[in-house]
């Protein structure tokens, strides 16, 4: 019978991880559907903090963590005591996300703890109702680096599985907001090739006709379309398109 009631415990036990996988499975599906979006990299990172507090079941509230020239900011939240316990941590210059965001550590602490390792912060937070942090290392690129971080209420605290299971989480949403940014940069590199290949062609249009017309060589032509850019204040572009506009237009 004690051997069954063990099984049983394990079952529910292992049921339980396997629920928690699901969610933060779940939770990177959402998450690509959003960047499929090309969602603004805010919008995007809103929805990482909610979609986090409803995967790892003991979060309560969630922040994202951005250092900027070393100086951290609260770039989106879920919850708005969140911002709160963000800027304690900044004001104090020490607390658990501060020492994921600059440590690359996946920090775990409880108040107990907390007040230990960091008293100045855990004075300023005394007496909020959080009795738990979690924060994972956050890296994007140079420019957007921080934490992703977590404070739950409950007093069971997080645990060795959320904090593992969290470091999964944000290491997918790094990779995945790395490829949509070099997505989102070949994107508009392709768009500026594009438009300088117009460019070129309707010059050189512009070119061959004015070197049909006055019997001149490409680099006279080429003169003339820059002199009439300078004196109309126009880009040359733009007077290439209306120069074979206009020969166009009078030969329809």
């Amino acid at each position: 019978m004690a051997r069954q009631r063990d099984d049983a415990a394990d079952s529910i036990g292992i049921g339980a991880v396997v629920r928690q996988v699901d969610e933060v499975t779940g939770a990177l599906e959402g998450l690509s559907g959003a960047l499929a979006q090309e969602e603004q990299l805010q919008t995007v990172l809103q929805r990482v903090c909610h979609q986090v507090v409803r995967a790892i079941g003991e979060a309560d509230l969630a922040s994202v963590t951005l250092l900027r020239d070393g100086e951290p900011y609260t770039a989106a939240v879920a919850g708005d005591e969140a911002v709160d316990v963000d800027e304690a941590q900044y004001a104090a210059g020490e607390g658990p996300c501060l020492h994921a965001a600059t440590t690359g550590q996946v920090t775990r602490a409880t108040v107990a703890i907390a007040v230990e390792r960091w008293p100045v912060f855990s004075a300023k937070t005394a007496g909020n109702g959080l009795d738990s942090y979690l924060s994972a290392p956050l890296f994007i690129n140079s420019e957007y680096h921080g934490s992703l971080n977590l404070y739950g209420r409950g007093s069971d605290g997080f645990d060795a599985l959320d904090a593992a299971l969290l470091e999964l989480y944000t290491t997918a949403v790094e990779a995945a907001l790395r490829n949509a940014q070099l997505y989102l940069q070949a994107r508009d590199q392709a768009t500026q090739l594009s438009g300088a290949l117009s460019t070129r062609a309707v010059i050189d249009q512009a070119k061959g006709i004015l070197m049909a017309v006055h019997r001149i060589p490409s680099d006279e032509a080429f003169t003339m379309l820059v002199e009439q850019s300078q004196a109309r204040n126009v880009k040359v572009r733009d007077i290439a398109a209306s120069f074979v506009n206009d020969i166009v237009d009078s030969n329809a």
